[in-house]
């Protein structure tokens, strides 16, 4: 099982929002797939998955999240 985290490159400080996830949860990624777009203060950044497998999403969409913060798990 791999943690999916919001990282510091994403989310210096302060809150972001996951502005869209774009595989649902329970399907297959692969390692590298863009997971999600990450709303910040400054931009927009994608969230990469770190490995393959099932993805499980913890946080929906639209739910402010922070740096380090458990977004998904892949098993």
């Amino acid at each position: 099982m791999t943690d999916v985290r919001i990282p510091a490159e994403i989310i210096d400080e302060g809150e972001g929002v996951i502005s869209v996830w774009l595989f649902r949860d329970g399907e297959t990624v692969a390692a590298g797939d863009v997971l999600a777009e990450v709303m910040n203060e400054k931009a927009v950044a994608e969230l990469v998955a770190p490995a393959s497998g099932q993805l499980t999403i913890l946080v929906s969409a639209e739910v402010p999240v922070k740096k380090d913060q458990l977004v998904a798990r892949i098993t």
